[in-house]
């Protein structure tokens, strides 16, 4: 005995071809899901400060065995 393999019980789900569509846009031109660190010398919103608010974080994250 043996089973078609053209008929299923099963119906085949439709292929969603927006989800696998490509994209080939610039990936850099936008932040990254995981990007949250920020350059030097910027604040929270991205602003940027004074050369003593730099060395004051310069310090405060320099390890220990740095200085």
């Amino acid at each position: 005995m043996s089973v078609d393999p053209q008929s299923s019980s099963r119906p085949v789900p439709p292929r969603d071809n927006a989800a696998s569509a490509l994209v080939f846009d610039d990936p850099l031109s936008r932040p990254s899901s995981d990007d949250t660190d920020r350059g030097w010398g910027e604040g929270a919103r991205g602003e940027t400060r004074g050369g003593e608010a730099d060395l004051a974080r310069f310090l405060d994250e320099k390890p220990p065995h740095h200085l």
